[in-house]
């Protein structure tokens, strides 16, 4: 593609964006005239219309809603291409940005460990990315170089492997009676006040399915967006919640119990995911091969 069919398209996206021709051309720094000529000649070039223009109201042709779709994610991957050059020329190659969720800390160090063993000098950005708009939107944008996450993600761009399940368990504040046995139901948490994840998140669903095969409705309290907080209300006696094993064993706290749920299989799984039209650098392919090889051994 030519750089001036680029910034044909840059320009169509700008109109769009911006809802009319005159605050885009003022965004672009050109005159109304041809900005309107410069949407003209792309639509000449594609051989269909983009914009009905018999409308007073700005608004796209069927086509040209595919084009805009297209062209902003190309848009974006070109910005994002000349963001790397201009870095690779000041800085160097060396940049890794992961998407984690709270409970892949157990592991993620030792990955990094044996990473920055080959990768001596390189500058990583570890971000939490915990709903599945946020594992979505980052790595559509660019944000990460590759996503650890529970969530699946249905898209044929971007590729979800399965690392491991992790199981499920309650944790109950440290004065609650069912401290004492050995293991629990899903009938004992009937009428305790739950503390579960936000609308967005895997876990809250996973968790959910299980009360309503239980046949239980769950008497939900609290409604937060990290584990971390959960715990915080569990100690302090306001509910009970329910959080992957693997984090609740290595996060250090012991002031609350934690109890396996022994008539419900509640788990979930632990993906890798990067998007699959994007250029990753050799580093980041180390990185995916190192976590690879730490969950097949």
């Amino acid at each position: 593609m030519e750089l001036q069919h680029l910034q044909h398209l840059y320009y169509f996206v700008t109109v769009i964006d911006h809802s009319t021709f005159t605050a885009a051309a003022e965004k672009v720094h050109i005159s109304q005239p041809s900005l309107s000529t410069s949407i003209k000649k792309l639509e000449k070039e594609l051989g269909f219309t983009l914009l009905d223009r018999s409308k007073r109201e700005l608004k796209l042709t069927k086509e040209g809603k595919i084009l805009y779709q297209e062209a902003k994610k190309l848009l974006i991957h070109f910005d994002h291409v000349s963001d790397e050059m201009n870095r690779l020329k000041k800085e160097g190659p060396l940049e890794l940005s992961v998407g984690i969720i709270e409970s892949s800390k157990f592991w993620v160090p030792k990955v990094l460990t044996k990473f920055t063993g080959e990768y001596a000098d390189v500058y990583i950005r570890l971000l939490d990315v915990l709903s599945f708009k946020d594992v979505e939107n980052a790595l559509k944008n660019f944000d990460i170089h590759l996503a650890i996450t529970n969530q699946y993600i249905n898209n044929d761009s971007i590729k979800t492997i399965p690392l491991y399940d992790e199981r499920l368990v309650a944790l109950l504040p440290p004065s609650h009676p069912l401290k004492y046995k050995s293991f629990i139901t899903i009938q004992d948490l009937k009428n305790e006040k739950l503390i579960i994840s936000k609308e967005g998140f895997q876990t809250r669903e996973d968790i959910l399915n299980a009360f309503r095969k239980g046949g239980i409705k769950p008497n939900i309290h609290f409604e937060i967006g990290r584990f971390e907080t959960a715990c915080d209300l569990v100690e302090e006696g306001l509910g009970v919640t329910v959080a992957p094993e693997n984090y609740v064993k290595h996060m250090g706290r012991t002031n609350f119990h934690f109890k396996r749920i022994h008539d419900s299989n509640i788990s979930r799984t632990v993906y890798l995911a990067f998007d699959t039209n994007r250029y990753l650098p050799p580093l980041v392919d180390q990185f995916i091969l190192l976590v690879k090889t730490y969950f097949n051994k």
